[in-house]
């Protein structure tokens, strides 16, 4: 017998979340799937919007070839651009849509002999202060690079620092800045990622959406980062494991790594085939919600390499074998991961060594 630790990877909710994104700010949306689709599986989640997604957006070169390869035919845009030269025939050799964020970009895209023209995302760093181009140097750039023989068209983007925190102003104040620098520019602008998408309307009013793409991100796979209740996500990934070994311990024994958890009363314990080599944070505390054979129950203890414990005593009928639901439909995400000191990015990303098996409602 296998393993039992099992990412479940619901396409359907995928499709489903990436229509919410779309409905919530208008336009068109490209939906994000660096990282293997957050650690979802980027070829199986391109394919699952193939043919209803206006484009898809990965971190670099390598990941956009995959999906090439994988016969993903939309436009797929490169986030952080190239990293050198030597890079840029295989990117129009594909088809490849680039962010421009720095000035060498600049200088070595204008300088390259190309076979076509590339379509340029030109990225301003209007506040996060991690790439792009100042607002001193974005409006000279952008002349630069418009109607040159390279560039078949410009879209005007920027990446906002807190669009996560609804109470801060700094999100408006980028847009602000943003305004002022591209206004009089005619062209296309990018803005919105996941929490700018579902906290900030202000993100969409500059002009016609028809003329503005959106970057979801996170939550395609149905984790909404400013954890709001009403929103109408689906989660996609299912992690589940089984209980491999029960014990029961006496009040004021300890059980673990570091004997961090000392029972209160007499305890039920449920050991469960999963722990931090196959994802599941080690940071997780004592009382991080789990279910099991549908119950909600809690993590007790430290979660080693292989294996965590799960507390029975209020669950009898529970028994080796019996599901356990790491996240997913019970059990939020965010909520793991926030009992972490961690974000829902970090534990899709982290998950390996499971066995991922996809499902589509659609084709069933």
């Amino acid at each position: 017998m296998s393993r039992p630790a099992i990412a479940h990877i619901r396409l359907d909710a995928l499709r489903h979340n990436y229509r919410v994104a779309k409905h919530l700010h208008g336009g068109k949306a490209l939906a994000v799937i660096k990282a293997n689709a957050y650690g979802h599986g980027a070829v199986h989640c391109a394919k699952a919007i193939e043919g209803e997604a206006d484009g898809f957006a990965v971190a670099c070169l390598e990941e956009a070839l995959q999906l090439r390869e994988a016969g993903i035919p939309e436009p797929i845009l490169l986030l952080e651009g190239f990293f050198e030269a030597l890079e840029l025939p295989e990117i129009v050799a594909n088809n490849l849509w680039i962010v421009v964020h720095a000035q060498w970009q600049v200088e070595i895209l204008l300088a390259a002999k190309l076979a076509k023209p590339l379509h340029v995302w030109l990225k301003m760093d209007s506040g996060m202060h991690r790439v792009g181009l100042s607002p001193i140097e974005y409006s000279q750039a952008f002349e630069r690079l418009n109607n040159h023989k390279n560039v078949a068209k410009i879209v005007m983007m920027t990446h906002f620092a807190n669009a996560d925190n609804v109470s801060s102003n700094h999100t408006l104040q980028q847009i602000e800045i943003f305004q002022k620098v591209t206004q009089g520019l005619s062209t296309e602008t990018s803005l919105a990622n996941s929490a700018a998408i579902l906290g900030w309307k202000q993100a969409k009013c500059l002009g016609d959406t028809k003329n503005q793409w959106t970057r979801p991100g996170i939550m395609l796979y149905g984790a909404d980062p400013l954890m709001n209740a009403e929103t109408k996500l689906k989660p996609v990934m299912q992690l589940t494991s089984k209980i491999i070994s029960i014990r029961s311990i006496k009040q004021g024994e300890s059980i673990g790594y570091g004997s961090i958890f000392t029972a209160e009363r007499d305890t039920i314990v449920g050991i469960v085939a999963c722990g931090y080599a196959d994802g599941y944070p080690r940071s997780a505390v004592t009382g991080t919600p789990m279910a099991v054979d549908g119950e909600m129950t809690r993590l007790i203890g430290r979660v080693s390499m292989d294996m965590l414990f799960v507390d029975l005593t209020d669950i009898p009928n529970a028994t080796i074998g019996s599901l356990v639901e790491l996240w997913g439909n019970q059990v939020s995400a965010n909520v793991v991961a926030k009992s972490a000191g961690t974000i829902a990015y970090e534990l899709f990303c982290n998950v390996k060594r499971a066995h991922f098996q996809y499902f589509d409602a659609a084709n069933i």
